[in-house]
């Protein structure tokens, strides 16, 4: 009789075992996938400025053209068309350093997640070692 209530003691203890698995394998997808979402964002961020820089750069080589037709015009036009192109290309230089600086900025992909499995690692090992020690 003691022997079934051992028996049944070990089986709900490995029962606990694998729903305690189960639960911290759920909850670091949940963690991944937030990450995932997280760098997504970045990403788009990212891609978002350099698609303002390449606009911006674009009129700017606009005005520039443009420039470079007035040169043989009037002397005041000159004067606001190398303004404006000196705006837009200065814009543009600008939001691509920012775009450029974001992405190379690093985005910490996972490093919440290994974090927690190496805080899990530690506190299995401290449990491990209290095991080691009551033998």
């Amino acid at each position: 009789m003691a022997n079934a209530d051992s028996g049944r003691g070990l089986f709900a203890s490995v029962r606990q075992l694998l729903a305690t698995a189960v639960e911290t394998l759920r909850v670091r997808l949940e963690l991944l996938s937030t990450e995932i979402e997280q760098e997504k964002l970045r990403l788009f961020d990212a891609v978002l400025w350099a698609g303002l820089a390449l606009l911006l750069l674009g009129i700017g080589l606009l005005f520039l053209c443009g420039l470079v037709v007035v040169l043989l015009w009037e002397q005041h036009r000159l004067l606001a068309l190398s303004g404006l192109a000196a705006i837009f290309l200065g814009s543009g230089l600008w939001v691509l350093q920012i775009a450029r600086t974001r992405l190379q900025a690093p985005g910490g992909l996972f490093a919440t997640s290994v974090a927690e499995l190496e805080r899990d690692r530690s506190e299995l090992a401290r449990e491990r070692a209290g095991l080691d020690e009551a033998e």
